[in-house]
């Protein structure tokens, strides 16, 4: 359990420049203490204490503002940046060396049975407001960008951008976003296509004017 402990406060260390030591971080750090208090709850709830297990869920979204579903499962090194209004669904998986912003969303559709929320791959970085709503998978490296609602599988080191957000494959480089904790460095497809068209039609306008002189 301490071993777990340290290793968060370290990747807490990493990732938030305005983290000084690992003292501030344990005790004055949200995003740590509603991960514990999810471990505690986790605990109850695999044991079949659900009731407990939601008082402690509740409890910590009263006093961290970070809402986890005690069936959630959370691995390690994970981080909460700024985790006002986090909400992590029941079914909801998270993997190793994750890096959340505040107003993320791993939720449902509300139609699905069983398994309703996205499982999510290593080494991820979810920017502000991203909802991922779903039963999927975002795969490992890939990164979403900040207010993107994603509602379909994201690939391995790929990025999501947009409403609904469209997928952005980056070939021939392996990325590791929850390290470079970079949330607008990113292409926007749709902007792109907007150009080209906007191009395209400057182009057939000049070719009209000049067949329009001769």
């Amino acid at each position: 359990m301490f071993k777990a402990l340290n290793e968060t406060l370290e990747a807490y260390q990493r990732r938030d420049p305005a983290a000084r030591s690992k003292l501030e971080i344990f005790l004055l750090y949200q995003g740590v203490h509603a991960t514990l208090y999810h471990r505690l709850a986790h605990w109850l709830y695999c044991h079949n204490w659900r009731f407990l297990a939601r008082f402690v869920s509740q409890w910590s979204r009263f006093w961290t503002g970070i809402e986890i579903h005690p069936g959630a499962k959370i691995g390690r090194r994970f981080v909460i940046d700024h985790g006002m209004g986090i909400v992590i669904g029941e079914t909801a998986e998270v993997g190793d060396d994750v890096l959340l912003y505040h107003g993320v969303t791993l939720g449902g559709t509300g139609k699905d049975q069983g398994k309703r929320h996205p499982t999510i791959g290593n080494n991820v970085l979810i920017g502000c407001g991203a909802k991922i709503l779903g039963p999927f998978k975002v795969g490992d490296g890939a990164r979403i960008a900040a207010n993107s609602v994603v509602l379909s599988e994201v690939p391995e080191n790929a990025t999501a951008v947009g409403i609904p957000a469209q997928i952005v494959r980056i070939a021939g480089r392996v990325t590791h976003y929850a390290d470079d904790v970079d949330q607008t460095s990113v292409n926007n497809p749709t902007l792109e296509k907007l150009a080209t068209l906007a191009a395209r039609v400057e182009e057939l306008e000049r070719r009209l004017e000049e067949q329009s002189e001769t």
